[in-house]
């Protein structure tokens, strides 16, 4: 007992410790005082994960096409306003693309920066509504692994980047991710359309890659930090490796049970028509382990 009270004192004092070095700057921006409501959101999540397909259990799945269409292309929007807004600061402020320390200055390029990368962190809570989407389409198929480890983790780290190091190297990640974002969720809210549009999405496929080279330049760019000596948090530079291999490990599974096994198992193609919040197109298809008639959901 002795010995689980004096870890508490110690992570206590750690902690209190951290937030001597966090940066002033963000502390009154909502949600950035104490990581609890990030916490508690994330707690929410993973309680939704286990009740929601229990409630959907014995009802008939939700439409949701309206809805789909309106929150994907509003995700666009989101994710194109982030990008832009760190290119157009970063470039004004002269960043480098190779090595750019955090500079906690009032500066306005600065705070612009900071501002775009703490909508950025509010993006991956909005992001939970994917799950939810999901359940209540009773694709409860989708609900993946990777999924729920995307989800949750990038919306608990990115507290952790904003609290500490909301600028200097921490763009570079960001301004890729939102860009490759406007790309999905455009593809999502193209794919709620329905099977008239999904006809001409032959490019989910290559947003996966995309992603997957993504992680890759990640990593290059942190050790490439690392080597150089970049002053930029090395704990964080080492976290990020760690971070980028998993989903490297992760997406590249799901890649070839998508796009290389999958198409030979020719009853399965509409199960694996997208890992999206889109509509399926067959008549019948295997989710969860059951066969699904086809049949109007509810509407929005």
């Amino acid at each position: 007992m002795e010995t689980v009270i004096h870890f508490m004192n110690d992570s206590a004092e750690f902690y209190k410790w951290s937030l001597s070095i966090a940066d002033k700057r963000v502390e009154e921006w909502p949600m950035m005082s104490s990581p609890l409501p990030t916490l508690g959101i994330s707690v929410l999540y993973l309680l939704f994960l286990w009740v929601g397909p229990l409630y959907m259990q014995n009802r008939e799945p939700f439409q949701l096409r309206k809805t789909l269409i309106v929150y994907n292309f509003s995700m666009v929007l989101l994710n194109f306003y982030i990008c832009k807004e760190l290119l157009l600061g970063s470039r004004a402020a002269g960043y480098s693309y190779l090595c750019q320390p955090v500079n906690y200055s009032n500066d306005v390029n600065e705070v612009r920066i900071a501002s775009a990368l703490w909508w950025y962190y509010i993006s991956k809570g909005v992001e939970f509504l994917d799950t939810v989407f999901f359940i209540m389409r009773k694709k409860f198929n989708q609900v993946s692994f990777l999924h729920v480890y995307h989800h949750c983790t990038m919306f608990i780290l990115w507290w952790i980047g904003i609290k500490w190091v909301p600028g200097g190297q921490s763009f570079f990640g960001a301004t890729i991710n939102s860009g490759i974002h406007v790309l999905m969720y455009g593809y999502y809210g193209l794919a709620a359309f329905g099977p008239k549009i999904q006809n001409y999405l032959w490019w989910k496929k290559y947003l996966t890659i995309i992603q997957m080279i993504q992680f890759h330049v990640t990593i290059g760019h942190a050790a490439h930090s690392l080597y150089t000596g970049c002053p930029f948090p090395a704990w964080m530079q080492w976290a990020l490796i760690g971070y980028a291999v998993t989903f490297i490990i992760l997406f590249a599974n799901f890649y070839y049970q998508t796009y290389r096994r999958q198409p030979r198992l020719k009853s399965a193609k509409s199960a694996v028509n997208g890992v999206s919040n889109g509509t399926n197109k067959a008549p019948e298809v295997m989710e969860n382990g059951k066969k699904q008639k086809k049949g109007k959901g509810k509407h929005d």
